[in-house]
C-alpha cells in the first residue's frame, strides 16, 4: 500500500470510528515517512477522538514540526488545548490559524474559547459578525443555533437551523433537531 492509500485508508478508520485500525494506520504512516506530518495529524485526530487531550497535542506538535505553515494543525491543537484547559495556547493556535489561512474552524473555535472564558456576549457578537461577513458558512448558522438553543431561545435557535437547512438540505444535524 502506498502512502497515499495508506493516509486515505487511516482516516476513513477514523470517520468509522476504528479508532485502534485509524491509529496503526498512523504509526505506519510515521515509520514510512518520518519527516511527513500525516501520520502524526492522523495519530493527533485518533487521540482527539479518545479524548487524550495532553497525547493529541504532542502529536500535532509532531506534526508542525514537519509542517509549521499548516493552518488546520494549528487548528486542531488549539482545539485540543481548550479541551485540556490551556485556553491561552489555544487562542494563540486559533490566532495563527486565521492569520496563516483564514480558516473557518478557527474562527468558530475562537468562539468556543471566548464562551469558555466567560465572554458570552463577545463571542455571540463575534459570531453574528462571522454570519454577516459569511453566510454562505453554514456551520456558522448551526453553531449560532446551538447556542440559542442551550440559552433557552428555542425559536430562534429553530430560525438559525432553519436557515442552514436551506443551504445544506441533506444536513443530518440539523434535520434531526428540526424533525
Amino acid at each position: 500500500m502506498t502512502f497515499e492509500e495508506k493516509h486515505n485508508k487511516g482516516y476513513q478508520l477514523l470517520h468509522e470510528k476504528d479508532l485502534d485500525h485509524a491509529l496503526d494506520a498512523a504509526r505506519e504512516l510515521q515509520k514510512m515517512n518520518p519527516d511527513a506530518a500525516e501520520g502524526y495529524t492522523l495519530e493527533g485526530e485518533v487521540m482527539q477522538k479518545l479524548n487524550q487531550w495532553s497525547s493529541s497535542i504532542s502529536s500535532f506538535h509532531d506534526a508542525l514540526e514537519r509542517d509549521p505553515e499548516n493552518a488546520r494543525l494549528y487548528n486542531l491543537r488549539g482545539y485540543s488545548y481548550l479541551n485540556h484547559d490551556e485556553p491561552d495556547k489555544a487562542k494563540e493556535d486559533f490566532d495563527r490559524a486565521i492569520a496563516l489561512e483564514d480558516l473557518p474552524a478557527a474562527h468558530r473555535n475562537l468562539v468556543l474559547f471566548m464562551l469558555m472564558t466567560g465572554d458570552g456576549q463577545v463571542a455571540m457578537n463575534y459570531l453574528l459578525n462571522r454570519i454577516r461577513s459569511q453566510p454562505r458558512d453554514v456551520e456558522n448558522w448551526i453553531l449560532m443555533g446551538d447556542l440559542m438553543s442551550k440559552g433557552g431561545h428555542e425559536e430562534k435557535a429553530r430560525s438559525y437551523y432553519e436557515q442552514a437547512l436551506k443551504m445544506d438540505p441533506e444536513n443530518e444535524y440539523v434535520k434531526d433537531l428540526l424533525s
